[in-house]
């Protein structure tokens, strides 16, 4: 196992929203004996309102700002021994603060998902509230390309191909950075 993984177990998936961080990070987690969390769905529990809500109420600053402080608590409890997968919201990683955190306390793994996917899942998921971030197309592919700088800034870049968690999860695992 990759030492940074030894010293410090965890974790930590990036990528554009619906690259499928949630999903393939329970796999990941249950196929490693891990926890897992993920990160947007800690915050709405915490703060008892959904990503949109908090966006619309008290805007993208304060979002982040608590984005920040969930994160620092994970990682902390992580390097107090509980093994943990964590998936961050999209834009987690494009905070250099937060990359900077995560530098050297486990694995940062880019789920690099094509933009048409991703615009299909998002449009799939627009059963409640529409995604904050992407209610305008052509800024949400503009959102898309600009985010790309800061992923390609993770410890391993994982493709994904396939709408099956468990082969993404294999990639993961498989993946040089890992060992």
């Amino acid at each position: 196992m990759n030492l940074k993984l030894k010293r410090t177990p965890g974790l930590y998936l990036v990528g554009f929203m619906a690259s499928g961080k949630s999903t393939v990070g329970r796999h990941l987690a249950h196929r490693m004996g891990w926890s897992f969390f993920d990160l947007d769905n800690e915050i709405e529990a915490a703060e008892k309102m959904t990503i949109a809500e908090i966006f619309t109420a008290r805007g993208e600053a304060e979002f982040r700002r608590i984005e920040g402080e969930m994160l620092r608590n994970h990682v902390r409890w992580i390097e107090h021994g509980r093994p943990a997968v964590l998936a961050l919201g999209g834009g987690a990683f494009t905070v250099e603060a937060n990359r900077e955190l995560l530098s050297d306390r486990g694995i940062t793994v880019w789920l690099d998902c094509p933009f048409d996917v991703v615009r299909c899942r998002v449009a799939e998921q627009h059963r409640g509230p529409v995604r904050p971030l992407a209610q305008d197309p052509l800024k949400f592919a503009a959102l898309y390309d600009a985010r790309r700088v800061h992923y390609q800034l993770a410890d391993a870049r994982v493709q994904i191909v396939s709408d099956d968690p468990e082969q993404t999860a294999t990639a993961i695992l498989s993946h040089p950075g890992l060992k």
